[in-house]
């Protein structure tokens, strides 16, 4: 469901501009880092399982904070010539990607332990993060021609909570 936020937040910020094209591009890299960390994961196995979890919260919640506060700063800037950042650009799509997907190192350590078929467990999960990003993005874009003005900043509050809603349901157990 972070992916889905995200993809929606993208959506808004790209507005009524955004193509099925760039959700096709956003839901791919989604669905490719949700499907890579479990994968990664079941591979480390057992061995790695403690170190993982001790900080694979704070890290996700890093990312998405720096993204989003980083939406935030540019929002607030008033140049008018200011060219805003580009949700469905390589680097943040990459940045992004990696950021939603980094808790789902520690599903794949759990995989791994109560021996679940790897192919099929992460087949299924980017083939599902693929199917509701891609039309998240347009969501959004719907919702962006509404919130136009404030796109980017709501867009890096909707980054931060995530990460925030990150570290408390891992802290409380919850995750």
């Amino acid at each position: 469901m972070d992916a889905v936020a995200v993809s929606v937040s993208a959506g808004i910020a790209r507005g009524s501009r955004a193509t099925w094209g760039e959700a096709l591009k956003m839901a791919a890299v989604f669905g490719f880092f949700q499907a890579l960390m479990p994968a990664l994961g079941y591979g480390a196995g057992a061995l790695f399982r403690d170190a993982i979890e001790a900080y694979d919260h704070w890290v996700a919640f890093a990312l998405l904070a720096a993204v989003g506060g980083h939406m935030i700063v540019e929002s607030r800037d008033n140049d008018e010539a200011r060219i805003p950042g580009d949700p469905f650009s390589p680097r943040r799509l990459l940045l992004l990607g990696l950021a939603t997907s980094v808790d789902a190192l520690a599903v794949g350590l759990t995989l791994a332990l109560i021996d679940v078929p790897l192919v099929a467990a992460v087949l299924l999960i980017g083939g599902v993060t693929f199917a509701l990003c891609l039309p998240a993005v347009h969501l959004g874009a719907r919702l962006g021609t509404r919130l136009a003005h404030r796109a980017e900043f709501v867009g890096g509050v909707v980054l931060i909570a995530i990460g925030v809603k990150i570290v408390i349901e891992h802290l409380s157990g919850a995750a």
